[in-house]
């Protein structure tokens, strides 16, 4: 379906849920995951990203994006039990949305690419996709940035539990921040309970307030 800002996204009618905002797809990714996440890190050189549902790639490709411009090196792993099909990737507009049609071949790659393993297909940026549940994440320290982009609490509330941030916190580096586009009371308890330091700020249209952590 079209979202309100003129990017696709995927409906899931058993679920009666969205892969994204149904307020605008490629606006909630920029403000949520870019603005309040990325940016913390502008200055950095280099930075290791977890998105936690990496879903249509719509993440992974504005990251892709941003770091040409920032000049930002950016070593991105995403995390998918159920990877999208190629027919529904074909029918996502994002591309053209962003005006980057030069970068066609490149959100196409991020697909088609093996799974389990790295892959450095530009310059600034590698992608490893993991296609796994999230309660097996082990890593340790490993990671600057989490993109939390699970379904939501009301159709998955297993994937917002205090267990889950946990596995968040642990994998975090210090000083690492963990993103959602979530305000729920729950999740903002379950995120603190674990030893996140939680901020509540502006959220991207049809959404009050969003969540910020950091470690």
């Amino acid at each position: 379906m079209i979202t309100a800002d003129g990017s696709s996204t995927i409906h899931l009618p058993e679920w009666d849920e969205h892969y994204h905002s149904k307020h605008g797809a490629i606006q909630e990714a920029y403000h949520v995951f870019i603005n309040n996440g990325l940016y913390q890190f502008k200055k950095a050189n280099k930075i290791s990203i977890l998105e936690i549902g990496f879903g249509t790639g719509l993440n992974a490709f504005i990251t892709y994006l941003e770091a040409k411009k920032l000049q930002l090196n950016i070593d991105y792993t995403g995390v998918e039990a159920y990877p999208v099909v190629p027919e529904e990737i074909q029918k996502l507009n994002y591309v053209a949305r962003l005006n980057v049609v030069n970068e066609q071949a490149v959100f196409e790659k991020m697909h088609s690419l093996s799974w389990s393993k790295k892959h450095t297909f530009a310059v600034r940026f590698s992608l490893t996709k993991k296609e796994q549940f999230f309660d097996k994440i082990d890593d340790v320290n490993k990671y600057d940035l989490i993109y939390f982009d699970a379904f939501g609490a009301r159709v998955q509330p297993e994937l917002w539990t205090v267990e889950i941030f946990n596995i968040m916190y642990k994998a975090l580096r210090k000083d690492g921040v963990l993103v959602t586009y979530s305000a729920k009371g729950s999740v903002r308890r379950a995120m603190q309970e674990v030893g996140f330091i939680v901020e509540r700020l502006p959220g991207p249209p049809g959404k009050r307030e969003m969540l910020r952590g950091k470690k």
